[in-house]
This record gives C-alpha cells, sequence and structure tokens, in this order.
C-alpha cells in the first residue's frame, strides 16, 4: 500500500498530498502523522492539499480528525494550499473543519505555527514572511 511522506522540518511536520487519497490512505495517514508527532515532538503540522482537485466528506471528516488528533498531541494543524473548488464543496458539504487553520501556501501555514514554536530553540523569525 502506497504512504504519504511525512517530512520534518525544524518542529513541523509536513504532509504533501500529491495524489487522490482514497479511505484506507486516508486512515494510514492519520496512524503515520500521530506517531511522527510523538516521535519527532513536532509542534505544527502543515498538510499541503495543493495538488487535490476535488475533496469529498470523508476526506473532509479526516482532515478534521487529523487536525483533532495533532491538538490532543499538543501540535496545531494548518491545511494550505487549498483550491477554490475544494473550499467551496467543503462549504456546500456542510464541512467547516473546526480547529483547522488553513494557509494559501505553505510559506504562510509555517508564519502560522511559528509562535508555537517561541518556547523552544527554533527562531520563530525563521518561519516569518519577508516583506515583499
Amino acid at each position: 500500500m502506497d504512504r504519504i511522506p511525512i517530512i520534518k522540518i525544524g518542529s513541523a511536520l509536513l504532509v504533501s498530498v500529491q495524489i487522490d487519497m482514497h479511505d484506507r490512505l486516508a486512515l494510514a495517514l492519520e496512524e503515520d502523522l500521530s506517531a511522527r508527532i510523538v516521535d519527532t515532538a513536532a509542534r505544527g503540522v502543515l498538510i499541503d492539499i495543493s495538488a487535490l482537485e476535488i475533496v469529498d466528506s470523508f476526506m473532509g471528516r479526516m482532515l478534521d480528525t487529523i487536525a483533532a488528533v495533532a491538538r490532543m498531541l499538543d501540535a496545531d494543524t494548518v491545511v494550505v494550499g487549498m483550491r477554490p473548488a475544494v473550499a467551496i464543496t467543503l462549504v456546500e458539504l456542510g464541512l467547516s473543519l473546526t480547529g483547522v487553520k488553513t494557509a494559501l501556501n505553505v510559506e504562510r501555514g509555517m508564519a502560522m505555527i511559528a509562535p508555537s514554536f517561541a518556547d523552544e530553540d527554533d527562531d520563530p523569525d525563521d518561519y516569518q514572511l519577508d516583506d515583499e
């Protein structure tokens, strides 16, 4: 079975979903990510869904569940790269994704979770957006 890679970046984990997820893959991601949060003591999780063109109700619930599990393990979750069609679909399905923060891209998502690193050796300025 395929697995979705989970990459450690500082005190955060980056999950880049590059394929349409089926139910078994989504459940494996939840288990893998939970274990990695504990193993690495990650304080933040970025889930990049920019490659997904559609998200069904199951996937929406899985994002919500993954964020809830991460919160229980003391890690903030930010979903990044959501396409407009995906956002519209989630609203139409009535999925509010409680507790899931969103950002347009990974850089902005990292800036959102950087404050949770303040009590660690990481420098939050490393995750701030440059003035453009």
